[in-house]
């Protein structure tokens, strides 16, 4: 299945500004929440500085896109890349965790795995989309 490329550009560009603006503005919650909140943004910092450079290659990738210039083709390939590769971590982790016999509350696998699902599934099925797109023939010549 092939999108076409403005929906690819525009999607992603999107995606990726709302992105870094709700970041953005959970910084600036956590920094104005108090001293704990603050620690914990100490903490996570490079966490959050990769995260930002991965959601700013996506950015970027996307306006690359809607502008067919060449660099956009490859940005946007390499951000769903990474995104595929973080979101099946995420899930793992999460399931990962369910598995930990810290808590004696009955473990909702069920709730867990459609959760999961819901979210996983469509980031996949979009990536592999633009993908499959980017690298086609008529794409290529799109962007040459």
């Amino acid at each position: 299945m092939e999108l076409p490329l403005a929906f690819i550009g525009w999607f992603f560009t999107l995606l990726s500004a709302g992105a870094l603006l709700l970041a953005a503005a959970l910084i600036v919650i956590l920094w104005n929440a108090g001293d704990l909140q603050r620690r914990y943004l100490g903490y996570s910092i490079w966490n959050d500085l990769v995260l930002a450079a991965i959601w700013v290659l996506g950015l970027a990738g996307g306006i690359g896109v809607l502008r067919l210039e060449p660099w956009g083709r490859y940005l946007t390939e390499l951000f769903c890349w990474a995104l595929i590769v973080l979101a099946l971590l995420s899930a793992a982790t999460r399931l990962y965790a369910l598995k930990q016999p810290d808590t004696d509350a009955p473990v909702n696998w069920l709730g867990a795995i459609a959760g999961i699902t819901l979210v996983l599934i469509p980031v996949l099925a979009i990536c592999a989309a633009t993908i499959v797109t980017l690298r086609s023939p008529e794409a290529m010549k799109a962007f040459s």
